[in-house]
């Protein structure tokens, strides 16, 4: 596995233990559904979160959270929407984005809620 995959996956770990730690429980992680897949699904206070995890190991003027197309947006939603049906889950769903950048050995996490809107 590359490395790039490598901090992908460690990147996925940091933000599901910072999730955990939060009080959300993880409900399921790098759920697939046809072509989308979900990085985390957490729980918290009866609000699903379908969480995006963007990891950068170095500085990058464009903004990681930025990084996150239309079209992936469109995917994870539709992810979304059939997790839910599928779940049989009667709970308000929110859209959010865990932004982790390494820097040495140091990790700064940001966590967007609401990060986009699902209409």
């Amino acid at each position: 596995m590359g490395k790039h995959n490598e901090f992908g996956k460690e990147g996925e770990q940091i933000a599901a233990d910072f999730l955990l730690k939060k009080g959300y429980t993880i409900s399921y992680r790098n759920y697939r559904y046809l072509k989308a897949e979900i990085d985390i699904i957490a729980i918290k206070d009866d609000i699903v979160a379908i969480v995006e995890v963007r990891s950068r190991s170095s500085d990058f003027i464009e903004n990681i959270a930025e990084t996150i197309t239309p079209k992936k947006i469109k995917l994870l939603v539709m992810a979304a929407d059939y997790y839910m049906l599928s779940s049989d889950l009667d709970f308000e769903v929110r859209f959010d984005i865990i932004t982790i950048l390494k820097n040495s050995k140091q990790f700064k996490i940001e966590h967007l809620e609401n990060a986009f809107y699902h209409f």
